[in-house]
């Protein structure tokens, strides 16, 4: 996989895939630099997920974290489709690259500049609910009042109380620092199944040698499980294209596919020793592996 220079879908690609310790410094910088645009064009954000952690919790960026999470809320102060529009404008002008997936629940913004990557997510209010990745519901009540707090030497919103979010987030110990590969499985865990409408898409399990993996389940975080045939393939129902949470289990494996992004009628492929061999050919430290899954 391409590096790419820090700023470029490449480099984007790379942070997604292997989602890097970002560097805290540069990371400061872009938030800070974030703040004054959006708060400029009045459009209101909150810190959330791993940003909203560090904040309360550490007084600071988490030091193993990958990004810097952003969520504002559509129709809630003042916030309209052609706003957002003229904020992603904005960050392209000041050197980030931008890569949109428009799902169910909201617009994700994921934007690399200088190598840290900022997630804006635009939420939309379902029945009293937001979805927050990878699919939790979290009372609105908790974003339309936000609570300021302070950050890095200046004012942020998070939601109110934040302590009520991270423990819905995160569980009951949310106080506990846990690294990628401890933490995902915490988050998927308490997420109920539920029947999606949509259309599906593949996937087929392979073992380390190749071989089809009959009967293994592969659960869709929020969505339904299904088990693999004799030549290894299961479908899952996808109500548009994505980021979805996985996790593939069978005799002996279990593992949390965290950060994928799939749509509706492909075909995709896990290897159980693909995320062991991505980690292996990475440039640098890695996180949280993303995009696990192969085409076919």
């Amino acid at each position: 996989m391409t590096l790419g220079n820090g700023s470029d879908r490449a480099s984007l690609e790379y942070t997604l895939k292997y989602n890097p310790p970002m560097n805290h410094a540069v990371a400061e910088r872009n938030l800070k630099e974030a703040k004054q645009m959006l708060d400029t064009m009045g459009v209101v954000f909150l810190l959330f997920s791993g940003a909203c952690l560090g904040a309360i919790r550490d007084k600071a960026f988490i030091p193993w974290d990958d990004d810097i999470d952003l969520i504002s809320v559509v129709g809630i102060n003042g916030l309209t489709e052609e706003k957002v529009a003229s904020a992603v404008n904005a960050f392209e002008s000041n050197g980030y690259y931008v890569h949109e997936v428009n799902g169910p629940y909201s617009r994700t913004f994921s934007m690399v500049r200088d190598w840290v990557r900022i997630g804006w997510d635009c939420d939309r209010i379902i029945e009293d609910n937001i979805y927050v990745y990878p699919g939790i519901p979290i009372p609105a009540r908790l974003f339309t009042q936000p609570k300021e707090i302070e950050f890095l030497g200046e004012k942020f919103f998070v939601p109110n109380p934040p302590e009520e979010y991270l423990r819905l987030k995160y569980g009951a110990e949310w106080m506990v620092p846990k690294k990628s590969g401890e933490y995902e499985k915490d988050v998927v865990e308490k997420i109920p199944s539920a029947e999606l409408v949509g259309r599906p898409c593949s996937i087929r399990v392979l073992d380390r040698e190749n071989r089809p993996v009959s009967e293994a389940e592969v659960v869709l975080v929020g969505g339904g499980r299904s088990k693999t045939d004799e030549r290894g393939y299961a479908e899952v129902i996808l109500p548009g294209p994505n980021w979805y949470a996985l996790i593939i289990r069978y005799p002996g494996h279990e593992q949390v596919l965290y950060m994928e992004e799939i749509e509706p009628d492909k075909a995709y492929v896990y290897r159980s020793d693909t995320a062991s061999n991505a980690a292996d050919i990475a440039s640098g430290a890695v996180g949280t592996l993303g995009n696990v899954l192969l085409l076919e």
